[in-house]
């Protein structure tokens, strides 16, 4: 009985199937360009991306040149990014952006591409070359389009995805203090702090700049440890003077002690 109701299912699901292709095929081979153009509408309201796509595509070539080609080619864009293939996608409405610049579409256009580029930007684990792409595609928008409905999104989309860079600088830095490379933690905590000086990890970075700066003292050759601890010490001040209560407060205290009195110790012997 089960096998005979996985078979009923099954079949059922393959003449939807293959009903659907057909009814793409049948609107095709009409040849009536028109049809083909206004059954394609009827498909995309209809949540059909896939159906719709077919049609788009298939009289894209006949509207050629004529005052429709933005509208199929706009639409043809839509399917692709309905159907969550924002790479085709962001391609396209790159391209209409740049062929249609007086088009009625061209403001949707440029929301979309910048709007496919942010949906394709990952995790600030992984590399953020996107990230930068979308961010000036966002801001590009933006400044097109200042009275903008939507100018309160893209602003909040901008937001994060410069608070996913600054995240990927604080990661990248993090990672060299983790392995123990100091010296290379304090370069890229303070490129972290350059580039992204409002960051919301702005005092975890310059914790660890103060961090690295003890660690990579204490563990230095003798004739490098007095200028290295002085160069911790103007990190603790630049610290405490930016954060006097902050949650690392007793930590630091206890290295900047320790510096202190290797300072002193060594400048008495001299």
């Amino acid at each position: 009985m089960k096998q005979k109701l996985s078979f009923i299912v099954a079949f059922a699901f393959l003449l939807a199937v293959f009903s659907g292709c057909s009814s793409v095929q049948k609107v095709i081979s009409t040849g009536d360009y028109d049809l083909i153009f206004d059954r394609g509408i009827v498909y995309y309201e209809a949540g059909k991306w896939t159906k719709a796509l077919a049609l788009f595509e298939n009289c894209e070539g006949y509207y050629k040149g004529t005052t429709k080609e933005d509208t199929v080619a706009f639409y043809r864009a839509r399917c692709y990014f309905k159907d969550h293939d924002y790479a085709t996608a962001s391609e396209l409405f790159d391209e209409f952006r740049r062929t249609f610049n007086r088009s009625a579409f061209l403001e949707q256009a440029e929301a979309m591409y910048a709007i496919c580029l942010y949906d394709m930007c990952p995790d600030p684990e992984r590399d953020q070359s996107l990230t930068t792409n979308a961010i000036i595609a966002i801001s590009e928008f933006m400044s097109h389009y200042p009275d903008s409905e939507q100018f309160v999104l893209f602003q909040d989309m901008a937001n994060d995805l410069r608070w996913r860079l600054c995240e990927k600088a604080y990661l990248n830095a993090y990672t060299y203090y983790k392995i123990e490379r100091y010296n290379s933690a304090i370069i890229a905590f303070r490129n972290a702090l350059s580039k992204h000086p409002d960051s919301h990890r702005r005092e975890d970075v310059m914790y660890y700049i103060v961090m690295s700066g003890y660690k990579l003292a204490a563990n230095s050759v003798e004739e490098k440890q007095l200028e290295r601890y002085m160069s911790m010490l103007d990190s603790y001040y630049s610290f405490v003077m930016e954060y006097p209560e902050s949650k690392y407060k007793e930590d630091l205290e206890k290295c900047a002690e320790e510096a202190k009195l290797y300072i002193e110790k060594n400048k008495q012997e001299e």
